[in-house]
């Protein structure tokens, strides 16, 4: 029995000092590429949709459950990878050279942070249980660069740092598993965006 996931990486999210990472929103042109994700995964069929805490990943896909009368179910351990404690928002020319380093060294931290390890330990077995209890489904889910990797690599070795680093904001990838193999992996985004 074939279940269909898909991973939507939230769209553009402003990055404010001293805001927090779970609480920022999306930018005007986070806002439109969320209205194209929906469009673009109106014709699926999507039968759940579930998402991380912070309120990025949530708006980029809750429109299209909102029009399909669906509701988002939201699981705190899909949250981002947790760079800093008390989430603080780092800028995008602290954080790439962060993810470099926790790719190659998995259990380095900042304090109050976690490691690439912990994430993902605590990821993937949430993952594979989303995999289990939706079978047979199409599952969206609302997540971030980081987590998504991890969750796509732990299948699929190829989806490591060099896939990261060339994923958008937003991004969608349509994953299609059998008996819990991965067996196709497909970009979705680039069909309307590029």
């Amino acid at each position: 029995m074939k279940t269909f996931i898909y991973m939507v990486r939230h769209g553009e999210s402003p990055k404010v000092d001293g805001g927090n990472e779970r609480t920022r929103g999306l930018t005007l042109k986070g806002e439109s590429d969320a209205q194209i994700v929906a469009e673009l995964l109106n014709v699926e069929g999507i039968n759940t949709f579930i998402s991380s805490p912070y309120k990025r990943a949530i708006l980029t896909i809750e429109g299209l459950a909102q029009s399909l009368g669906k509701e988002v179910i939201i699981i705190e351990e899909l949250k981002e990878i947790v760079f800093l404690g008390d989430n603080k928002i780092l800028s995008n020319k602290e954080v790439y050279p962060l993810v470099k380093k926790m790719f190659s060294e998995p259990d380095f931290l900042l304090p109050g942070g976690e490691s690439f390890m912990n994430c993902r330990n605590r990821v993937v077995p949430i993952f594979e249980n989303i995999i289990r209890k939706y079978e047979g489904q199409k599952i969206v889910i609302g997540t971030h660069g980081v987590v998504m990797t991890m969750m796509m690599e732990y299948f699929d070795p190829q989806f490591g740092l060099d896939f990261l680093l060339k994923t958008s904001k937003p991004d969608v990838y349509k994953l299609e598993f059998d008996e819990g193999l991965l067996t196709r992996t497909e970009r979705l985004w680039r069909v309307t965006s590029e």
